[in-house]
């Protein structure tokens, strides 16, 4: 479980077959091999640390529900550890499976902030955003702006912009989704109990 608030963002040093290879310095002293760490929102499992770098196995489901099969050396990427129990949720809560890919519209300068438009590349997970709903963008915790379809938009911060590698996206690019867990939780339901009885 994670929150959404990136704690360093590091650079792909490596792609050999399945492996990812990523530069890390925050979260070394917790990356030992087997720890979870989330890479663009993706929880993923260390199977390689050494000095300022740690390492990943990509599985291919993983591959194909995801975008880091488009990572290539010298991409960013958005680091996280995972949540401490008793620690302060900044953020919101932030399982690391990714629901599905966005395409960004549009990144829009206003002033200091930015205007981040995307569309759900699977209409379905719309039904799963909110006006100020929570939503995690390549593992980013940002709140909904305002929603059109299957599109939305999301406010950016100087802050986010700064510390995060949604500053650097561009119109085309592709990014992970993963809706607020609870929404998930409360359309299943729903889902469930209008099914017919069978």
């Amino acid at each position: 479980m994670f929150t959404g608030l990136i704690e360093e963002v590091g650079t792909v040093l490596r792609r050999e077959g399945a492996r990812l290879v990523v530069s890390a310095q925050v979260i070394l002293p917790d990356a030992a091999e087997g720890a979870s760490v989330a890479v663009n929102g993706v929880c993923l499992t260390v199977v390689e640390s050494g000095p300022g770098l740690v390492g990943f196995d990509l599985g291919p489901e993983t591959l194909a529900r995801t975008t880091l099969g488009d990572l290539g050396v010298g991409h960013l990427v958005n680091l996280e550890r995972p949540l401490r129990l008793g620690a302060l949720v900044g953020g919101h809560l932030v399982q690391g499976h990714v629901d599905g890919v966005g395409l960004v519209s549009d990144l829009t300068r206003e002033g200091e902030t930015a205007r981040l438009r995307l569309r759900c590349q699977d209409d379905a997970l719309a039904a799963l955003l909110i006006p100020q709903g929570s939503v995690a963008v390549d593992g980013v915790s940002l709140t909904v702006a305002a929603l059109a379809g299957a599109a939305f938009e999301i406010m950016l911060i100087p802050h986010t912009l700064k510390e995060t590698t949604l500053g650097g996206l561009r119109t085309g690019k592709r990014v992970n989704l993963e809706m607020d867990m609870i929404g998930k939780y409360v359309h299943r339901a729903l889902a469930a109990q209008s099914a017919p009885a069978r």
